[in-house]
């Protein structure tokens, strides 16, 4: 049982980190991208509803899901049939945790300053406000999702190593 709960975690780990590694990526790729097409006004008021939309539960249980099943996945990797498992989930927390600090520490205080500033019809410089948000936003998304790209990578590879053992 201990082996199949190990597996399990595990596996909620791996999911719950590709999940916001897509989302990182869909921004990246996609949502930003065709933003960049749009008047200030439309950009501002869309990322502001983005950025009121997404803090939901879903959201919620995969941002914070991640980092608790990866530290969990960890704990119960550390000996025995788990053990050889044990490095790459390490890396992949800490590549999950490196994309945390750079959500907290950069992404949310910009949505934070981009809701601040009020309606998008009320902004008296919408060009300036779009491009303080739009110019560090982006490469800070990049950042956060390289780094949980990467921290996906790592957890599948440990996934791949632990099946290598028949079981964790």
């Amino acid at each position: 049982m201990t082996g199949d709960l190990r597996s399990l975690v595990l596996l909620a780990a791996t999911l719950t980190t590709g999940l916001m590694a897509g989302l990182y990526f869909a921004f990246s790729v996609a949502v930003m991208p065709g933003l960049a097409r749009v008047d200030d006004r439309t950009f501002i008021e869309t990322m502001q509803r983005v950025n009121v939309a997404i803090l939901n539960g879903w959201f919620t249980l995969a941002f914070g899901g991640a980092l608790v099943l990866g530290v969990l996945a960890a704990v119960l990797c550390r000996g025995g049939e788990g053990r050889p498992a044990l490095p790459w989930i390490i890396v992949g927390v800490v590549l999950y945790a490196v994309s945390l600090v750079v959500t907290m520490g950069f992404n949310v205080p910009l949505n934070n300053h981009l809701a601040a500033a009020g309606t998008p019809a009320h902004i008296h410089d919408p060009a300036a406000v779009r491009a303080r948000f739009e110019s560090a936003w982006v490469p800070w998304n990049i950042a956060r999702t390289l780094a949980t790209t990467g921290a996906f990578g790592c957890l599948a590879w440990a996934m791949r190593v632990a099946g290598g053992t028949g079981r964790i």
